[in-house]
């Protein structure tokens, strides 16, 4: 075969390596809009009701301080937001850190979120939708080479939405699912109970009313629960509501803990259950 004819092949073979991509990537993008119109028209606007501090009474005292610092009286409920991050991440505890995008949806009448993270090699896509946690894991946008569901999915998914809800606060507040449980001038217990499971979190708030940390227990793998944490830090305004801007998350284990995940939150916005463009 002579140099002209290699040349073409090899061209040839590239261009349908890239169609396959390009194929696949718009493949990818017409899911992720189909899950997140599913994910809004599955809950309501709540946001004619409104955050009042007489609500806050009996609340432990750190309780009080937080909502008193991120929501002004008369805040109405968020029912939708709308996120983008960017950040590092692993993928496995020994792996070493990536680059990483992240586009999330979440709604709060109904519990549910999705979020799509990419990287140069992979899409992930974490959600909570219909009751149900599931995670996808798309290599190149071509081929799933994780897709995960499950008890345990349901238990982390609708844990990561409720951890998530800092970024949305009237979520926090209580409710015949959401309890607030006093520990001492620093921490409290929130306990959420919905669609037939008991969640909790162990929370840390410092002198300003800032959540700082949230630990829990979540499956790690499909058998074993292990201690889960998410530090939080750099608290700004964003939309009327002050939010953190900076996390860790990790596991906690008996030989130390180990950090998978640290996100910039760069953009949010309430009230608008469409994707953005």
């Amino acid at each position: 075969m002579n140099l002209s004819k290699t040349m073409m092949l090899t061209l040839a073979i590239i261009g349908f390596l890239l169609l396959l991509l390009l194929i696949g990537k718009i493949n990818l993008s017409i899911q992720f809009h189909k899950q997140v119109n599913e994910l809004f028209d599955s809950s309501k606007n709540i946001s004619s009701k409104t955050f009042h501090k007489q609500q806050l009474e009996n609340l432990p005292e750190p309780v009080q301080r937080y909502f008193n610092h991120v929501l002004k009286d008369g805040e109405p409920y968020i029912s939708f937001v709308s996120m983008t991050h960017n950040g590092q991440f692993k993928t496995g505890l020994n792996k070493n850190w990536i680059n990483i995008k992240g586009e999330q949806y979440a709604t709060t009448e109904k519990p549910g979120f999705i979020w799509k993270g990419t990287t140069s090699i992979f899409i992930a896509r974490d959600m909570y939708i219909a009751n149900k946690g599931r995670l996808i894991v798309s290599l190149f946008s071509l081929y799933n080479v994780v897709d995960a569901n499950g008890e345990q999915y349901n238990q982390g998914e609708l844990l990561r939405w409720l951890a998530e809800s800092v970024l949305y606060p009237t979520n926090l507040l209580p409710s015949e699912k959401l309890k607030w449980i006093a520990i001492d001038a620093q921490t409290a217990k929130l306990t959420f109970d919905y669609n037939e499971l008991s969640l909790f979190f162990n929370i840390t708030f410092n002198a300003s009313g800032e959540i700082t940390q949230l630990e829990t227990k979540r499956y790690m793998d499909e058998k074993n629960l292990e201690t889960w944490v998410i530090k939080l830090a750099n608290y700004k305004a964003m939309n009327n509501v002050v939010v953190p801007t900076n996390f860790e998350v990790l596991w906690r284990l008996p030989k130390g803990d180990f950090s998978y995940a640290k996100f910039n939150l760069q953009k949010i916005s309430y009230h608008q259950p469409k994707i953005a463009n």
